[in-house]
């Protein structure tokens, strides 16, 4: 069976287009893992490099300042790049910085290394769910993205606490050194088997449903939700160790079943989501805002911790696999473009998050009281989300006020 790639005139076998997004997802995990592997590695790195634990929290803190600027520029930037020639040159820039990081003497050439790897992540998540959905029919986009993000859960399972673990082991440094080896795995394999024009139409081009309304909401709903969310999270270690008592080698494993819960999350969100959209979105928002008022109230008690930190990675990955399904759905323009906001929209949330919690670290609060806050905002976030159908409702009234005159954005 063989895929029409709209734009080469070149037909795709379907198998080789499920390995292209299989080589996608694994550039998509060593990009996720790299992300966020300070967040296991915290403590590690801070001592290392002799900056107290808030300021190597902002190593995460950076990155998604520097993607949530970058994004849309840069995609508006390179559009006209085929997509083969831009992920290579993405994913080249991304081993190389890593290498970097590895080698960091301080910790100004390491936020510098991460800087470089976040203006790779600005680009790389704005083109890489329009290139993969491209290669298939437009009825299986949310299978696709579910596949693709498969990688964003094994980052959970696999990248952070293996991370996490080999740093404790060996040295933080070395789990940058084999994120780029991956990276250049993945190099090799998008340079040989993804098509020279694919991506840059076809199905992935264009949302299904165009609505600036709804786009708008999803995107105020998850700056909100993101920012409750990695107020707590960034220093999940932390908590974990501070509040509920457990000592630093449980927090590998501890991510480890939080990822593996993950998949979990993926693959439910994956198989609801074409058919309810909208309800697996608020669904895993919701899951989210009440594991934060979990942690909050029994974070305490170790078995409650674990089985909350678990439900954690199962409602963030289904929420993320719905987020990207939903934004390729309703986007206004160019799903490029959406994703790209997008991308910087849920960056605010981590960088301002991470902010807040750093903030909140040092205060009377504590790592608790950040926990507890992030959940406040995480029910904002949900609560807007609700508004949708509301929102347009309106927006249609007020068309029809100002003389009947159709709103295409709506």
């Amino acid at each position: 069976m063989t895929v029409p790639l709209t734009g080469t005139g070149t037909p795709l076998r379907t198998s080789t287009a499920v390995v292209v997004v299989v080589a996608l997802a694994l550039a998509l995990f060593s990009l996720s893992t790299v992300e966020t592997l300070p967040v296991g590695l915290l403590p590690l790195i801070a001592d290392d490099l002799g900056v107290s634990r808030a300021s190597a929290g902002r190593l995460v803190t950076g990155y998604g300042i520097v993607v949530a600027v970058a994004s849309v520029p840069l995609t508006r930037l390179v559009r006209r790049v085929p997509r083969r020639t831009l992920l290579c040159a993405l994913l080249a820039l991304f081993v190389m910085a890593n290498l970097v990081s590895a080698a960091a003497p301080g910790y100004w050439v390491l936020l510098a290394a991460r800087v470089t790897v976040a203006l790779t992540h600005s680009v790389f998540w704005s083109v890489i769910a329009s290139t993969a959905t491209a290669l298939f029919a437009p009825e299986v986009r949310g299978r696709v993205v579910a596949g693709l993000f498969s990688g964003l859960s094994l980052a959970s399972v696999v990248g952070v606490p293996a991370g996490t673990w080999l740093g404790q082991q060996t040295g933080w440094r070395i789990p940058f050194v084999v994120m780029s080896g991956f990276g250049f795995l993945a190099l090799v394999a998008v340079a040989v088997l993804l098509p020279s024009g694919a991506g840059e139409e076809g199905s992935g081009a264009a949302g299904a449903e165009p609505s600036r309304r709804r786009f708008l909401v999803l995107m105020a709903a998850t700056a909100l939700v993101i920012c409750g969310v990695f107020t707590g999270y960034t220093y999940i270690t932390v908590f974990l160790t501070d509040v509920t008592g457990l000592p630093q080698s449980a927090v590998a494993p501890l991510l480890l079943g939080s990822g593996i819960a993950g998949i979990a999350g993926t693959a439910l969100a994956g198989a609801r989501v074409d058919r309810r959209p909208r309800g697996t979105m608020a669904l895993a928002v919701a899951l989210l805002t009440a594991t934060m008022f979990g942690l909050c109230l029994l974070g305490d008690r170790s078995v409650a911790a674990v089985c909350l930190v678990a439900l954690l990675g199962f409602a963030m990955s289904a929420m993320t696999t719905a987020l990207q399904s939903r934004i390729l759905h309703v986007a206004p323009g160019s799903t490029e473009i959406a994703s790209a906001v997008g991308s910087s929209v849920f960056n605010v949330g981590i960088a301002c998050g991470s902010l807040v919690g750093g903030l909140l670290l040092p205060t009377g609060l504590g790592v608790r009281g950040a926990v507890l806050v992030g959940g406040v905002l995480a029910v904002g976030g949900l609560a807007v989300l609700l508004s949708e159908s509301w929102v347009v409702r309106q927006g249609e009234r007020r068309a029809a006020v100002r003389g009947g005159v159709p709103d295409l954005s709506a």
